[in-house]
């Protein structure tokens, strides 16, 4: 900002001679008022001066982002994500019309779509929750190209943290740790009885087998149901949520949104929680009605893929066809032993089983 002038002084009847004006004094009328001088005068000596923004991105467009990472300007980037990084992996988002999960719940007879998830109805009633697990349970989905970035942006030391509204557990999948995750809405990775006296904790795989081959899953200490950690509207997040993001937020240097239309609060509010020089890319089928500066990507979650098509798509070949090895594994044991028939024999003989299929007798 340049330095106020006062007025021009009037020519002096004496070119030799000097006017008040010209030695500082005033003694006609100010363009700048006295109180606007004084105000000037304090910016310049406490170097008040508005600045303009520095100017983080060379040009605000997934091209700008890409550069950013790439020139290595930032390494403490968060993801926030949401079901729409999941739908491509054939887990149905909460609102889509036509597949979304809540128009598709007639089927168990609930008050309301959202009572599924409601702590009161759940006490009443638990059948229809567990009856959807069964259809949604983690294990039987593959992650998706989106999951794999964020891995991919952990082993380059690039991600701060993950934080995710999800709870199938596809984040755990791709390798992502505790340190790494802030289930936002809980999970089913763990489980807890939900008679509060007891409070016993169960894994996965004890839930898993619970869901697929009992109405109900029951504790073995109170048989009392036992419940995902999950959380449940009016339920409290996870006390680790909150004590993460007073520290994780203020020292971000890229957020990226995926696969939310950032509705659902609080998880919602933590996009403004950033420094106004922090960009935000948001990667969506729609637009939110966040009313914050971002780059906005309109597409499905695949869009993540066209900016690192090779790298992305080596892990995710390699880590599927690991997952498919390991569910074909399952199912080979699952089998009964193979049995050789031959035409003249009336009945079956079982094969002698391998050294790697042999089974020790238990103990009498």
């Amino acid at each position: 900002m340049s330095e106020p002038k006062a007025s021009e002084p009037k020519a002096a009847a004496d070119s030799g001679s000097e006017s008040s004006e010209s030695q500082g004094e005033t003694s006609g009328p100010s363009h700048v008022s006295e109180m606007d001088f004084l105000r000037n005068l304090l910016s310049r000596s406490l170097d008040l001066h508005e600045r303009q923004p520095e100017k983080v991105l060379e040009e605000l467009s997934i091209e700008g982002i890409a550069k950013y990472i790439l020139n290595k300007k930032c390494e403490k980037i968060i993801c926030m994500v949401g079901a729409g990084i999941s739908t491509s992996a054939g887990i149905p988002d909460f609102r889509s019309p036509g597949t979304g999960l809540y128009h598709n719940l007639q089927k168990y007879n609930l008050p309301y779509p959202e009572a599924i998830f409601e702590t009161d109805y759940f006490k009443q009633h638990p059948e229809p929750f567990f009856a959807l697990a069964k259809e949604l349970y983690p294990g039987q989905f593959k992650p998706t190209v989106s999951h794999y970035f964020m891995r991919m942006l952990r082993d380059k030391g690039l991600l701060l943290r993950c934080y995710t509204q999800n709870i199938d557990t596809l984040e755990r999948v791709v390798g992502l740790q505790d340190e790494d995750l802030i289930e936002a809405h809980g999970t089913f990775y763990t489980s807890h009885c939900t008679n509060r006296t007891c409070n016993k904790l169960y894994n996965l795989d004890w839930m898993k087998t619970q869901i697929f081959t009992k109405p109900l899953p029951k504790c073995e200490e109170c048989n009392s149901v036992v419940k995902p950690d999950i959380v449940f509207f009016g339920d409290s997040l996870p006390q680790r949520f909150f004590a993460t993001i007073e520290s994780d937020f203020p020292k971000c240097d890229l957020l990226i949104i995926m696969g939310t239309s950032l509705q659902v609060q609080p998880f919602a509010s933590l996009a403004s929680r950033v420094s106004d020089t922090t960009p935000r890319l948001l990667i969506n089928k729609e637009v939110t009605q966040q009313r914050l500066p971002m780059v906005t990507l309109c597409f499905c979650t695949r869009s993540v893929q066209s900016r690192l098509q090779e790298e992305l798509e080596d892990i995710v070949k390699k880590e599927h066809a690991v997952i498919d090895g390991k569910a074909e594994g399952a199912q080979d044991t699952a089998k009964p032993p193979a049995v050789d028939v031959k035409k003249d024999d009336p009945k079956p003989k079982e094969r002698e089983p391998t050294a790697d299929t042999r089974t020790e007798k238990p103990a009498s």
